[in-house]
């Protein structure tokens, strides 16, 4: 679906009014000059009982008039606890009401409440980047024969505003995001027989035409590095192992990147010989989320020519059970030199990021460094599919990451790290093991598990986004199934801390 924005002289197809809730002069709001038809959208209101709580919405057609006229009213709750992401949220209610209607393309006006803190420029910017985002289908397979139930009609959507031209270079931005949630989303949707680690390093590829420089390295170099653990996942399959780098220079001034983000790339997990339940593992293609969300940051960050120099590093593999497989009690050594006794199979991800943390920090000489994976099982029972666990040796980069979790409304939530829990990876034959073998705390523990493999001079986080990533249920800027979650999140935090106002 394509946005755009056009000379407010034009006729718009919908008339949006925001409503602050319990608004007690409701019955004095004018929706329109003529007194009729005022008159009859406050009637309405009132049979209706629309009272301006958030994401409640009301819809009036004046067919009586010359000119057929919509006018949507969508309530906001609480003015002054309004924040920009909201208006993302009532873009994503508002196409999924569109959708329903079959229209095209339409043209909307909006009308906010007088006092608002938030610009006008930016609710507008706001409201299209969720409207787009809500637009999101994932229909690549299906048939030519689709029902016309099935088939998204809404393809435009003008917004008639005082400034067309200063909003159409503004969204240029909020486009980018928007970009680089749905590369993340294809990839987290797309079956593993197509999506192996080849085809996922072949995609990254792609990215080059973005000005962003992509370098694959094979089995063989990845021997040769030492990458012991990450090639030990992928034994097992008859897809090879890769790990990509991505580096975005969009300042040039600097030689060396200020960020480098790594994402777990399991394009499918059974588990390995420690294989899991068959119930749900279909929806293990969605393992590789941690690099679905640094190739969606990369690819947003160039769209937007972010001033600033980023890297992202992704190990990419297929934990799949054959003959030629890892077993429980097999030891490994990492890039690090560390050796790694692996007594769980299906802890996996961890050993994969071992060595791609490591690469990271060794090439590319980050200060700060963030990790993102679909972990643990763990995690989602601490969070459930609300928020993403965050663990870092930085108090600093936490802060900055919860304060952009508040700005995007992807929130993290900080759990402990910790000597009594590091001891628990201590290994009588290896330098540490990759379970603990005790119940509890598995989600500190894997990530104290990563941390042994950072160095102590680097800024580092780790965000768990098993429970996030993926969810069997609409959300407002989302359908079922892969989500995004983090692009909005990293790209606020690169924004803020890394970039010159």
């Amino acid at each position: 679906m394509n946005v755009n924005f056009k000379n407010i002289k034009n006729q718009p197809s919908f008339k949006i009014f925001f409503v602050e809730e319990n608004k007690k002069n409701l019955k004095n709001l004018s929706f329109s000059p003529d007194i009729n038809i005022n008159q009859y959208v406050l009637e309405g209101i009132s049979k209706r009982k629309f009272n301006g709580k958030f994401k409640e919405i009301c819809h009036f057609e004046a067919l009586h008039t010359k000119k057929n006229i919509n006018f949507i009213l969508v309530g906001i709750g609480k003015k002054n606890d309004f924040k920009d992401f909201h208006c993302q949220y009532i873009g994503g209610l508002l196409f999924s009401f569109f959708e329903s209607l079959k229209y095209k393309q339409i043209s909307l006006f909006v009308n906010i409440p007088k006092g608002f803190r938030i610009s006008y420029d930016n609710i507008i910017l706001n409201l299209a980047l969720g409207l787009k985002l809500k637009s999101y289908n994932f229909k690549k397979y299906k048939s030519n024969s689709l029902t016309n139930s099935e088939k998204i009609t809404l393809n435009l959507i003008d917004f008639l505003v005082s400034n067309p031209s200063k909003l159409k270079k503004l969204y240029i931005d909020y486009n980018a995001i928007a970009e680089g949630i749905f590369f993340s989303r294809e990839l987290l949707h797309e079956p593993p027989n197509v999506l192996n680690p080849i085809n996922l390093a072949s995609r990254a590829k792609g990215l080059s035409k973005l000005n962003i420089k992509v370098n694959v390295l094979d089995e063989k170099k990845m021997r040769q590095l030492g990458m012991g653990a990450l090639l030990g996942v992928g034994m097992g399959s008859s897809n090879p192992s890769r790990l990509v780098t991505l580096e975005w220079n969009g300042n040039p001034s600097s030689k060396k990147a200020s960020l480098g983000l790594v994402g777990k790339g399991v394009t499918f997990d059974t588990g390995g010989i420690s294989i899991k339940p068959s119930e749900g593992m279909e929806e293990m293609k969605m393992d590789m989320g941690g690099s679905a969300l640094v190739l969606g940051v990369m690819k947003t960050l160039a769209l937007r020519k972010a001033k600033t120099n980023v890297v992202g590093v992704i190990g990419l593999v297929e934990n799949m059970v054959s003959s030629k497989a890892q077993r429980p009690s097999d030891i490994v050594k990492s890039m690090s030199g560390k050796t790694i006794e692996v007594l769980n199979t299906d802890a996996e991800g961890r050993l994969v990021l071992a060595d791609a943390l490591w690469y990271c920090q060794e090439k590319f000489k980050v200060k700060t460094m963030i990790n993102f994976a679909t972990l643990t099982g763990a995690i989602i029972v601490a969070l459930g599919d609300a928020y993403a666990g965050l663990f870092s040796n930085s108090d600093d980069l936490s802060y900055k990451l919860i304060k952009s979790g508040r700005n995007t409304d992807e929130k993290v939530w900080q759990l402990p790290l910790g000597n009594e829990y590091d001891e628990l990876l201590d290994c009588d034959i290896a330098d540490v093991k990759n379970i603990t073998g005790t119940k509890g705390a598995g989600s500190i523990t894997a990530a104290q598990f990563l941390k042994r493999f950072v160095n102590d001079e680097v800024n580092w986080a780790h965000l768990d986004i098993a429970g996030v990533a993926w969810i069997n249920k609409d959300l407002p800027l989302s359908k079922k199934g892969g989500t995004g979650f983090g692009i909005r999140l990293i790209n606020d935090y690169i924004s803020n801390n890394f970039e010159r106002k």
